[in-house]
């Protein structure tokens, strides 16, 4: 039976952690992507994809505050923005490719998202979100003294600088990525979280300097285009608890009661699986089916038999 899935596809399967940032390598990771989502469109899913920005929009910033001196720097939301459009495009491109050879001509179009968030939110106090490129502690802290960055260690896979990260509101344009959805159009939206902006007391709207986090986002464009199914594809196959210790355990499906009492026991890192956990519990609350999955066994995963499976 056709189900409408978001599918939530991390920063790392477009710019993996040790990758050099050239296009090439950028473009083949998302056609690897792509060819997998593909294959769920031709089981006869209708797809929504979102997708992080994490490395790309640190690329963007650190290439705007490197020539500072010669083109005036863009805001955080700009730089945002425009990853949007250049993996917007590549997606765009590389799934209209694989579905071809697939026989399929399903329309894909890419939507410019803006996600409203609250001026008030107290993550611009506390920045969290990791962004660009890895550093070692070292090489970070340096890099925090001479450019006032504020960084952090991420996840045990080195030192990254870190923004603020505010919750989600709204996904400003869903009512359309919603009817685009229904008319069976593959919709790639809300990239890198969306891009940030916050409205005024004159009903306008402004961007704001922030990354969103991608899985919080996609969770609320996942209720707002009411889907049946939420997918995280990350770079493990499951979530674990006990995770890098010998007792370590693979959750393969998992009732929400259960995995609210490993979110109480701390079991999650704030900065790289919490934010997945909690965006699945959310939605499962509301009655659909959430995985979270790699990339590879996502196919399997939409049939039930691969990944952490999350239902009420």
């Amino acid at each position: 039976m056709s189900e409408k899935v978001v599918i939530a596809l991390g920063g790392n399967a477009i710019l993996q952690s040790k990758q050099e940032a050239t296009y090439k390598n950028q473009l083949e990771n998302v056609r690897k992507s792509s060819e997998i989502i593909a294959r769920i469109v031709n089981n006869g899913h209708r797809v929504i994809i979102t997708h992080g920005n994490g490395p790309q929009v640190g690329n963007i910033l650190r290439q705007n505050e490197e020539a500072k001196d010669v083109v005036p720097p863009l805001p955080l939301d700009v730089c945002s923005a425009e990853s949007q459009g250049f993996i917007g495009y590549m997606m765009d491109q590389t799934l209209k490719n694989e579905l071809g050879k697939l026989g399929l001509n399903n329309s894909v179009v890419s939507i410019l998202t803006q996600t409203e968030v609250s001026k008030d939110d107290p993550a611009f106090q506390n920045p969290t979100k990791p962004i660009g490129k890895f550093f070692t502690e070292e090489e970070a802290k340096k890099l925090a003294e001479e450019k006032n960055w504020a960084v952090m260690e991420d996840a045990g896979r080195g030192w990254r600088r870190v923004v603020a990260s505010p919750m989600p509101k709204f996904i400003h344009g869903s009512e359309v990525i919603k009817k685009l959805t229904d008319d069976n159009i593959i919709v790639i939206a809300a990239g890198g979280g969306g891009i940030p902006v916050v409205k005024n007391e004159d009903g306008t709207f402004t961007g704001i300097e922030a990354v969103i986090d991608k899985d919080r986002s996609g969770f609320r464009l996942a209720e707002e285009v009411k889907a049946d199914v939420f997918m995280i594809l990350t770079d493990i196959q499951n979530v674990y608890v006990n995770y890098g210790k010998p007792d370590q355990k693979a959750l393969t499906h998992v009732k929400l009661d259960e995995l609210e009492q490993y979110v109480k026991e701390g079991q999650f890192a704030a900065g790289s699986m919490g934010p997945k956990v909690e965006a699945v519990i959310k939605f499962a609350e509301q009655g659909g089916r959430a995985i979270i999955c790699s990339l590879d066994q996502a196919e399997l995963a939409m049939e039930g038999k691969a990944g952490t499976q999350i239902t009420k």
